[in-house]
């Protein structure tokens, strides 16, 4: 039992330093145009969530 845990430690380095080094091994091309700064249907969700959570809230103060 010993012996399987001094070669564990060490494989299981190894494992982490290759799937490590592969996030790292992608270069990305930086892209000609900046992404947009706001998007219109992230910003249509926001108001619809915050309109059923106060639809909600008066809901709720009703009964």
């Amino acid at each position: 039992m010993r012996t399987m845990n001094i070669f564990i430690f060490p494989l299981l380095t190894i494992l982490f330093m290759a799937i490590s080094h592969m996030g790292h091994a992608q270069n990305f091309d930086i892209s000609p145009a900046p992404t947009p700064t706001s998007d219109a249907q992230s910003l249509d969700q926001v108001i619809a969530y915050s309109l059923m959570v106060v639809a909600l809230v008066i809901t709720y103060m009703l009964h």
